[in-house]
């Protein structure tokens, strides 16, 4: 776990992609948390298998999904932990979670039945076709409309589900592929603005 910024109104905890680690988002959180708070990097309880230094949550092979994503529980377990002990510091009713890919899927699973300020999923993807059942704070889905890894259809997907069970849902998708593009950076900011209740940023 890393940490950057000073105590605020808000703070955002990040959650890094397939083979990154805890330092990959740190850059751009704590531009989007100028001015309103801390920032609270994260790190996959695994190691990558195939990059040096690099990290995962659970393991993501061909077998993965159609095994039932046997990883996700235990990845779930290890970010409640130390969600657990954040709360402690700072109210979750002001944290918001921000993942990338593997990182934005378990950060929707990880904001299930927790009273969050809010979730930004960036190329994330569900778990199964009946996900994230009681989940229902806000959720901000960023989407490349050309992304071979994860296509844009996984947000679509996400985007219909939580629609249905009545989440505070907006979803945009962006030109290029599997990154966070910097058109991105305005919309997430005002949503994490919105979120935290932040009258001007």
């Amino acid at each position: 776990m890393v940490r950057r910024g000073k105590l605020g109104v808000g703070r955002l905890v990040l959650l890094h992609g397939w083979g990154a680690n805890n330092r990959d988002l740190l850059p751009l959180g704590v531009h989007l948390m100028e001015g309103l708070g801390d920032v609270v990097a994260l790190q996959a309880p695994e190691p990558h298998p195939h990059v040096p230094g690099g990290r995962q949550w659970y393991p993501l092979t061909q077998e993965t999904e159609a095994q039932g994503w046997p990883g996700v529980p235990k990845a779930l377990e290890h970010i409640n932990h130390h969600l657990l002990r954040l709360g402690q510091e700072h109210p979750w009713s002001r944290t918001a979670l921000l993942g990338f890919s593997q990182g934005a899927a378990m950060a929707l699973e990880a904001a299930v039945h927790k009273p969050l300020a809010g979730v930004v999923a960036c190329s994330g993807y569900p778990h199964g076709q009946n996900p994230l059942q009681g989940l229902q704070v806000p959720v901000l889905l960023i989407h490349g409309r050309n992304d071979p890894v994860v296509p844009l259809q996984a947000s679509l997907q996400l985007q219909a589900v939580l629609e249905a069970q009545g989440c505070e849902i907006t979803l945009q998708g962006f030109p290029g592929e599997h990154t966070i593009p910097p058109e991105a950076l305005t919309p997430i900011r005002q949503f994490l603005v919105r979120c935290f209740g932040v009258e001007s940023s």
